[in-house]
């Protein structure tokens, strides 16, 4: 992968989470307490810090095809929950990510939660809210940057498109007090899983042993390819709605990866030591497997089919490609035929 293709990645999946961590920060402060809503930011970001500190080095010390194997892994799983709902949202069975929506919302919850100090902090609830928010979408930004940055060790590079992308997203949106709402989110959405399951393929593949025919050029295959079955599968969605016109709806669980849409009262209001990790340990759960078990599965079982054939003497590096093809029509129909 070139720096530039490195650069554009990091730098546009930074940017979603970080649009989504800024309308929450927003919606606090607007609506509590700026100083309390500014020190919990403060205090994710020294977590999320810490953690980077923690698992940066033992990400970077695995050996190179381990590495790979993981880090692609991870990648097509999460990108592949990223494109599920970009397609949904494109095809009309979810509605339209809208920022401008979320912080009404957030506005609302965070004017209802009661009033309270704690440790010092004028507005216990500003300081949670922005607190949980920064840290668990910084996890995530946290996550891109040392994955792609350490595998194709361009780490600084990787850091510098995510702190550009964050300090644009969080100086805009401090200067306008508002959200990002004219920001294309969908489509960068839409984007950024087509790139994250793409590297995935191509990364988790290596790791299994499999070599691409054309080296990294293949990139350059894996994209269209993925584009091309993304976009068929919207209009075959379309198709089957306008046919149907029955309104479906995503299963409860789908979205629980963006904080941005959870009920912020009774999520993030603070219920002591085990809520906090029971939490922690949900968003986890959550990050890698999300709502769709069975499609991890089937990640996990195409890998490891990959692996068995290279050692038998087959470079089998078209069955991850074949297997995503055909795990997005599966999980799409039966989430739109429920």
């Amino acid at each position: 992968m070139s720096g530039l293709a490195l650069f554009i990645s990091v730098f546009l999946a930074c940017a979603v989470e970080a649009v989504e961590a800024t309308t929450i920060v927003l919606a606090a402060g607007t609506a509590r307490d700026w100083k309390s809503a500014l020190l919990g930011t403060g205090a994710g970001l020294g977590v999320l810090g810490v953690i980077i500190v923690a698992i940066g080095p033992s990400i970077s010390s695995l050996p190179m095809n381990g590495l790979r194997l993981f880090v692609g892994t991870l990648l097509l799983v999460f990108g592949l929950q990223w494109i599920r709902k970009a397609i949904l949202r494109s095809s009309g069975y979810k509605a339209l990510h809208d920022e401008e929506k979320i912080f009404q919302e957030e506005l609302v919850a965070a004017r209802k939660a009661k009033e309270g100090k704690r440790f010092g902090v004028a507005d216990w609830y500003a300081y949670t809210l922005s607190f949980k928010g920064v840290l668990l979408e910084g996890l995530e930004v946290a996550f891109i940057v040392l994955t792609f940055g350490t595998i194709q060790h361009q780490v600084t590079l990787a850091s510098i498109a995510a702190l550009a992308a964050v300090l644009i997203v969080a100086v805009s949106g401090l200067a306008l007090r508002k959200p990002l709402a004219r920001v294309p989110e969908n489509t960068m959405k839409f984007v950024v899983g087509i790139m994250l399951t793409s590297f995935g393929i191509f990364w988790g593949a290596e790791g299994a042993g499999a070599i691409w025919p054309s080296a990294d050029a293949y990139l350059f295959a894996i994209v269209p390819f993925v584009t091309v079955v993304s976009l068929i599968l919207v209009r075959l969605l379309k198709a089957k709605k306008s046919k149907t016109s029955i309104n479906v709806k995503v299963p409860v669980g789908a979205e629980l990866t963006e904080l941005d849409e959870l009920d912020a009262e009774s999520v993030l209001e603070d219920k002591g030591f085990v809520k906090i990790v029971k939490d922690f340990g949900f968003f986890w759960y959550d990050f890698l497997i999300g709502d769709d078990l069975i499609g991890f599965a089937i990640v996990i079982a195409a890998l490891e089919g990959t692996n068995a054939m290279v050692h038998s003497g087959h470079n089998a590096w078209w069955l991850l490609p074949l297997a995503v093809a055909a795990l997005l029509p599966i999980n799409l129909f039966r989430v739109t035929s429920k």
